[in-house]
């Protein structure tokens, strides 16, 4: 951790870290319900506080937030990690929402139900070039019932018009991304720890018999225990994917090979984003710990579309 500069700590699980023009980090603090914009000084600004679970977020077109809420984890705190336990018993549905960083209003654009959709933990998420989102959901581990949500991924409009489970069933998606073409959508599984690309044939849609078996494509999947968890792409097309246990980032290159992996010092590192002038700035998000940290990459990030 030695090329690793912390930038806050007491972070209650921090993750979906956003890059902002001014240099801050706009991220969420799952176990506290809220979302935290983080100063280049390390100082903490609570921007909205929806409740539930925010899990991933986005910059939209329209200069908002869309943040993935996955309606709520019960935890467990022992030798110096928070970590999810479980759905909470609160559980207050999964949702996606719009968010005011200027204001903190916090609107509800779709939850369970809409447009025949169930949403159980919406996790993450990624805009296209179109303006519209792909979002992952994670779902929930019932422990009391002795089960575990069979799920699927998303594509959603800005404008509430539409929202369509493309990918289903798929096995319990985390991170995801899109290649720097637009091409591909990536997805990490918690899991099995795979990485898995999906080939876009127009917005929102992909191509059914692109895989064994379904539309999924295995690229990656390393050897030992370790689970993935989000992910951010590097301009060159290679997936940095944040791996739980292993502790650090594994780099993987469309051709499904690994780059190279970058140590971290928590069990529970969970996400990764670019920003700076030459985006090769890099933060990460050590949830267990509860800190950001930030380092230089030796490669520049994909620039997001907003």
């Amino acid at each position: 951790m030695s090329d690793f500069t912390l930038v806050a700590d007491g972070l209650r699980f921090p993750e979906g870290p956003v890059w902002m023009p001014d240099g801050s980090i706009i991220l969420v603090e799952i176990e506290a319900g809220r979302i935290t914009r983080v100063t280049p000084d390390g100082a903490k600004q609570i921007v909205a506080t929806p409740g539930g679970g925010p899990n991933g977020l986005a910059m939209g077109p329209d200069g908002m937030l869309y943040c993935c809420n996955n309606g709520g984890f019960e935890y467990h705190e022992a030798n110096g990690y928070l970590a999810p336990h479980g759905i909470a018993q609160n559980y207050s549905g999964g949702r996606i929402e719009r968010i005011d960083p200027a204001t903190g209003k916090v609107e509800l654009l779709y939850k369970s139900g809409d447009f025949g959709c169930i949403l159980r933990g919406p996790n993450d998420i990624v805009f296209d070039q179109f303006g519209g989102f792909w979002f992952t959901d994670h779902g929930k581990v019932d422990y009391a019932k002795r089960c575990h949500d069979i799920v699927g991924i998303f594509y959603g409009k800005t404008d509430g018009s539409h929202l369509e489970e493309v990918i289903f069933p798929s096995n319990n998606p985390n991170g995801c991304g899109l290649s720097p073409d637009g091409k591909t959508l990536y997805a990490a599984e918690t899991y099995t720890c795979r990485l898995m690309k999906f080939n876009i044939t127009a917005p929102g849609k992909i191509a059914p018999d692109a895989g064994p078996g379904g539309p999924g494509i295995p690229l990656y999947r390393p050897a030992g225990y370790k689970f993935f968890d989000s992910l951010a792409v590097e301009a060159s097309g290679n997936v940095c994917v944040a791996t739980i246990g292993e502790s650090g980032i594994s780099v993987i290159s469309p051709e499904g090979d690994l780059v190279e992996f970058v140590a971290t010092d928590d069990i529970f590192t969970t996400n990764i984003c670019f920003g700076g002038e030459d985006m090769m700035d890099a933060w990460i998000t050590l949830s267990g710990t509860g800190r950001l940290v930030k380092t230089r990459w030796k490669r520049p990030g994909l620039k997001l579309e907003y």
